[in-house]
C-alpha cells in the first residue's frame, strides 16, 4: 500500500525561507521540516513510481562549496532521479517556485556524445528525434540541454538536424508551480503521466547516447 499523501505546500515554503536563511544554524534548527516536509514525502513518491520507472535517487541538499564563490552550503532545491539506466531517466524537483518535471539524459562520455551524433545524422533515428522533440515542445516542455554554439567537426552547418547535432545533452521540462494536485495522493499520478510524455524522449536517448 502507498504511503505517498502528495508535496505538502510547507515544502515550497520551507525552500522560500532558505534562499533568506542559507547558513547551517539555521538548517539545524529546520532539519526536521526537511524531512518531515521535502525528503519524506519525495523519497515515499519515487517508492510508487518505482514499478514504472525505475529506481529513484534522492540528491543530497548539500551544495558542493569546494571551488564555487557561492559559499552558501545547501542547495535550494530537492532535485530526485528515476532512472533504469546511468545518466538516462526522469527528474522531479521540489522549490520555491514549485514543482518541475523533467527527463532525458544528462550525462556524456566522448563515446556517448559520438553515438549520440552518428543517431541524429543518421536519417532514420534523426528524424525520429526531431518528431520526439517536436511533440514533447508542442506539449509545453522546454527542451534543453548543454549545446555548443555550432555543428560540431564534421557535419555540415547546413544540417537538416543541425540543432540537434549542436546538444551535448538532452532533457526536457516543464515548471508546474503548485498545481491543486500536488499535495494530494493524486501528485503520483499526475507526474506519472507528465514522464510517460517524455517516455519517447529518454528512451531514444536510453538506445542512442546511454552507457
Amino acid at each position: 500500500m502507498s504511503t505517498f499523501q502528495g508535496i505538502p505546500a510547507g515544502a515550497f515554503a520551507f525552500y522560500a525561507e532558505l534562499e533568506h536563511n542559507n547558513n547551517r544554524e539555521w538548517w539545524l534548527e529546520h532539519k526536521d521540516s526537511y524531512n518531515t516536509l521535502v525528503r519524506e514525502p519525495v523519497t515515499e513518491l519515487l517508492a510508487e513510481l518505482e514499478p514504472r520507472f525505475g529506481p529513484g535517487k534522492i540528491f543530497r541538499p548539500n551544495r558542493d562549496i569546494r571551488f564555487s564563490q557561492d559559499k552558501s552550503p545547501y542547495k535550494t532545491a530537492q532535485g530526485a532521479f528515476a532512472s533504469g539506466q546511468e545518466g538516462v531517466g526522469y527528474y522531479v524537483q521540489v522549490s520555491a517556485e514549485g514543482l518541475l518535471v523533467g527527463g532525458g539524459c544528462h550525462t556524456s562520455t566522448p563515446a556517448q556524445l559520438a553515438r549520440f551524433r552518428n543517431s541524429v545524422d543518421a536519417s532514420g533515428t534523426g528524424e525520429s528525434l526531431r518528431h520526439i522533440v517536436e511533440t514533447v515542445a508542442a506539449a509545453g516542455f522546454a527542451v534543453e540541454g548543454e549545446k555548443l554554439k555550432t555543428v560540431p567537426r564534421g557535419f555540415d552547418k547546413d544540417h537538416p538536424r543541425a540543432e540537434l547535432l549542436k546538444h551535448k545533452s538532452l532533457s526536457a521540462g516543464i515548471e508546474l508551480g503548485q498545481p491543486e494536485w500536488v499535495d494530494s495522493p493524486a501528485a503520483a499520478q499526475e507526474i506519472a503521466a507528465l514522464w510517460d510524455q517524455l517516455r519517447p524522449l529518454v528512451d531514444w536517448v536510453g538506445r542512442h547516447a546511454a552507457p
